[in-house]
């Protein structure tokens, strides 16, 4: 088992930002992988949809509050996006390269995840069984993210690292935890 701590960072904004937190922990065990974020701080400044009665997969999560990580085999120019909604919705997507060929992964159809709202933040947790994109076997690199919507519209991004000139979740040099 490899189990990591993280810390988000916020890509660099002239807006003041509110006062946020967002750590967690990833791990895999076998091909077990498991993710847990934790949204700490003024949470009444941001846009967090309210649980969903029917989760389903949902396009364009992360035009909201979306919790996200994105998996590459090592060595592989292939990668899946992860979005998860506040609200229970999900989707996986898969790439051929940088931006390239993306489909909606149909491997899962389903993507339990829970998600807890407590007084001073809220806190999502995931546990994903990787057997139907990779296998066991093969090393894979991850980044860890997250698109914070505040009330006024103003989107900020959070990720482990920041490589390019804007906020970019793709790029392959940000998938920095090695799994």
């Amino acid at each position: 088992m490899n189990d990591q701590t993280f810390y988000l960072q916020p890509f660099p904004s002239p807006k003041s930002l509110p006062n946020l937190k967002i750590a967690g922990n990833i791990a895999r065990n076998s091909n077990q992988l498991t993710i847990c974020y934790t949204l700490e701080g003024d949470l009444k400044e941001i846009a967090i949809a309210p649980p969903s009665n029917a989760p389903s997969r949902k396009h364009e999560l992360w035009e909201d509050t979306c919790f996200e990580f994105f998996i590459g085999i090592k060595d592989s120019a292939r990668y899946w996006e992860f979005n998860l909604s506040p609200a229970g919705h999900w989707n996986i997507y898969r790439f051929d390269g940088y931006r390239q060929g993306m489909q909606e992964e149909t491997a899962s159809t389903i993507l339990p995840f829970n998600v807890q709202n407590q007084a001073d933040g809220l806190a999502l947790a995931l546990d994903v069984d990787l057997d139907k994109i990779v296998s066991a076997e093969q090393a894979i690199e991850v980044a860890i993210t997250t698109v914070i919507k505040h009330r006024d519209g103003e989107v900020t991004y959070w990720a482990l690292t920041h490589r390019g000139a804007e906020a970019d979740f793709h790029l392959r040099d940000s998938f920095i935890v090695e799994l």
